[in-house]
């Protein structure tokens, strides 16, 4: 027969909070099979959020003993980053329309920059599976049973049910009251009223067509046992009430596995439960999943979930990367993982009278702290000279935030202007990867030379600092590589030519200091570079040198009137195995005018005729004093002649510092008279011995005047010649016969040899200088020239 409860409905304005907007992605509502489940994110709902049920009679926070007391469930995880709520069916603030149709209504309190905010949430489910005659749920906190309402005594009712009842209806009141006794292994306790019993913690409701039962774990009514060594709680309760001469009984009993889980060194973790904890005449019908998620025994053996039954046991084995598992990270003195798993199993039981019990187990399954090994591999080939150091297995909640490399700390990613680069990369086995890269040569590795083994050792300390998502400790993963290799080179020299000369950089490396620099025999020193005027500069990082054209280690090629080639050779040399390696750059250079002097004494002389020449003349006509010894090349204006030095009528002057070696340009052309003009040209050269190249000019008619001296020492840019001009035009010539005209550089004047030689510079001629006496009598001759 049927039997209810008599219900007062106490109607009132529903206290719902003001509807702000809940964020997208944040909040997940999902109708199961027997429950709804909301999940917030806490990085949206703090730390601390709560729950309220609300009804028509009010608004209900949701503790965690009114939680096991009327069918809700909260949970926080922390490291997944979310709190659930898991909403029973049956719970007390639901609106259940014929056990069909179940409304909620809940307020979710979360907290932004330390002010509380309220939020509404409203969902609306129906059962996706037929409701059992019994069904059974075991909650994380709390046992619920719900049986039809309409009662029928099956043929398994005992007589001693009914004797042991009787003591019982015998002292219990007369009126209709619903009672509850419990029995706690085998002993009957004391019957109490449904409100009574409701202050210890115990849920009753009756609604349209069944009759609802809630016991928190823990309960002094129930116990603990052990069935087949699995641990089990249970709770035996008899609802009964007595209606006239007619006594309506109910018998609720809930019995919960309360194994915890364990593990295994094969990546699974197992839960057990007795087979046959309600009877049943068959083998029982086993459903397991996670979340929530319903799979059959072949189904949840095919994503490999090991199911099996041994001793009247059920072993349930799920493998650590099941889907719908929780893999965490954790650092405590190491690095550590640890797998969650919300367990969902369903066991279908049939008893002698085919009546269905369907018993709902949700369990929290949490491993152990299990350790968790990254690992670095040296994959770094020498000839590339970059260091190459893989990190791998890095789990996915677990990212890389800087990089120390030797000391110095990097955040990464790196800058665009770094020369290290780092590569993330996704493996198949749901982890990443880091590959970083550093050159040799960079100034951050460690270079130590082995004279010993001839080798070059590269080291590169690496720190990494890894965090783990929701947690503020970081991790440190250390790896020390080292390179090394067989090939100590010599010093490499950069070079680049300029209109001036020609230009050295060498880049520092720690082992340098085995190799000697030198030019020619000499060593490469600043007292080195100021004598010879190189421009020298050396620093922690590079050695600069700029070598003019015409200094002292030039050699040259291929001299034309169009240019020539010049070439500077730097030695290196190993001043323990006396090894010796080479620089040598080679430059094209342009020069109107130059001379210079070889190795091997030969004298290429370039100069510029075109002032010492009449107008129309060829500079293809001079000659050395020897006149078999003429130009080699000649243009237009200028003249090239190559000879060795004490040839083609040289004279040699030995000196006490230097020799001096001595010719003349010759150009014979007819003139007025017997007067034959003679141009001498002027330079000096310094290589090995002083040699002194003499440039003048002179006429047949200065007796006062031998060929053989100087009349101007070497200027002070001694490789590049003196232009020396004869007379200009005729008719100067003709008031001029007796003197002498030098058209100079004005920077030769300074020159420390000429104060011996007193030269006197006349407006008259700018750009001319006059030997002493030379301009008195040219003025007394020449009135037009005052």
């Amino acid at each position: 027969m049927a039997f209810e409860f008599c219900m007062a409905l106490f109607l009132s304005v529903w206290s719902m909070a003001r509807s702000d907007q809940v964020p997208e992605g944040v909040l997940h509502m999902e109708c199961r099979d027997r429950y709804l489940m909301i999940a917030v994110d806490l990085s949206f709902a703090g730390m601390e959020p709560s729950f309220d049920a609300i009804d028509q009679t009010g608004v209900y926070p949701i503790t965690e003993q009114y939680a096991a007391k009327c069918g809700y469930s909260v949970t926080v995880h922390p490291l997944l980053g979310l709190v659930e709520l898991r909403a029973s069916y049956f719970s007390c603030h639901t609106d259940n329309k014929d056990d069909d149709v179940f409304t909620f209504h809940f307020n979710l309190s979360a907290y932004h920059e330390g002010k509380k905010v309220t939020y509404a949430l409203t969902k609306t489910c129906s059962p996706s599976l037929p409701w059992s005659p019994r069904e059974v749920t075991c909650e994380i906190n709390y046992m619920e049973v719900s049986v039809r309402s309409k009662i029928t005594c099956h043929s398994g009712t005992k007589k001693d049910d009914w004797n042991a009842l009787k003591p019982v209806l015998a002292h219990s009141s007369t009126t209709s009251d619903w009672q509850v006794m419990f029995q706690r292994a085998g002993e009957q306790m004391a019957p109490m009223k449904l409100s009574q019993a409701r202050t210890q913690g115990y849920g009753f409701d009756l609604t349209n067509g069944r009759l609802v039962f809630r016991a928190p774990y823990g309960q002094p009514e129930s116990f603990s046992t052990e069935v087949n060594g699995v641990p089990v709680e249970m709770v035996h309760a008899t609802v009964f009430s007595r209606q006239r001469w007619t006594v309506v009984m109910v018998d609720l009993v809930a019995a919960c596995s309360m194994h915890e889980g364990s593990h295994d060194n094969r990546g699974f973790v197992m839960w057990k439960t007795p087979e046959l904890l309600y009877p049943s005449v068959n083998s029982t019908q086993i459903i397991v999943g996670l979340n929530g998620e319903r799979n059959e025994w072949p189904v949840a053996e095919e994503k490999g979930y090991i199911v099996e039954r041994e001793n009247d046991t059920v072993h349930i084995s799920i493998p650590y990367n099941a889907e719908g598992g929780y893999r965490k990270s954790f650092v405590t003195g190491g690095l550590y993982e640890f797998y969650i798993f919300h367990l969902y199993f369903e066991q279908i039981f049939v008893d002698d009278d085919h009546v269905e019990t369907a018993l709902r187990i949700h369990r929290t399954l949490v491993t152990p702290l299990l350790p968790w090994l990254l690992f670095t591999d040296n994959q770094t080939v020498l000839e590339d000279r970059v260091f190459t150091v893989y990190l791998g297995n890095v789990p996915e909640d677990i990212a890389l935030a800087s990089v120390q490399l030797n000391g110095q700390d990097f955040m990464v990613p790196f800058l665009n202007t770094s020369s290290y680069t780092i590569i993330q990369a996704v493996q198949p086995n749901n982890t990443h990867s880091y590959t970083l890269k550093v050159p040799f040569d960079d100034p951050i590795v460690i270079q130590q030379v082995s004279k010993e083994d001839a080798v070059i050792h590269y080291r590169l300390d690496i720190n990494y600092t890894l965090n783990v998502e929701f947690l503020n400790e970081p991790y440190y993963h250390l790896a020390s590589i080292v390179a090394w290799s067989p090939d100590v080179s010599s010093p490499a020299f950069d070079a680049a030519c300029s209109e001036s000369g020609i230009s050295f950089k060498l880049d520092h490396r720690p082992f340098d200091y085995l190799w000697e620099i030198s030019v020619g025999a000499d060593l490469l020193t600043s007292e080195l570079a100021a004598q010879h005027g190189y421009i020298l500069s050396n620093d922690s990082q590079s050695l600069l040198l700029d070598v003019p054209l015409f200094t002292h280690g030039y050699q040259y090629n291929n001299v034309t009137l169009k240019g020539f080639v010049a070439f500077f050779e730097i030695l290196v040399r190993n001043h323990e195995t006396s090894e010796v390696q080479t620089a040598v750059k080679t430059c094209p250079f342009i020069s109107n005018e130059l001379i210079m002097c070889s190795t091997d004494g030969q004298m290429t002389v370039v100069v510029d005729l075109s002032l010492a020449i009449p107008s129309g003349g060829s500079p293809g006509r001079t000659s050395l004093k020897d006149n078999k010894c003429g130009p080699k090349e000649a243009d237009g204006t200028r003249a090239l002649f190559s000879f060795p030095v004490n040839s083609c009528g040289s004279t040699i002057k030995l000196g006490k510092d230097n020799v001096t070696y001595q010719n003349a340009i010759l150009y014979n052309e007819p003139v007025s008279g017997d007067a034959t003009e003679i141009c001498h040209c002027l330079a000096a050269w310094s290589r090995g011995v002083h040699i002194l190249w003499l440039v003048s000019i002179a006429s047949s008619y200065c007796t006062n005047l031998s060929p053989t001296q100087p009349v101007l020492a070497a200027s002070s840019t001694p490789h590049s010649p003196q232009q020396v001009c004869k007379v200009p035009s005729s008719s100067l010539r003709q008031h001029f016969k007796p003197y002498l005209l030098l058209k100079v550089q004005p920077e030769s004047l300074s020159h420390p040899s000429l104060p011996s030689t007193r030269l006197l510079v006349t407006s008259k001629f700018p750009g001319f200088i006059v030997f002493p006496g030379a301009l008195e009598k040219a003025l007394k001759d020449s009135p037009k020239l005052k």
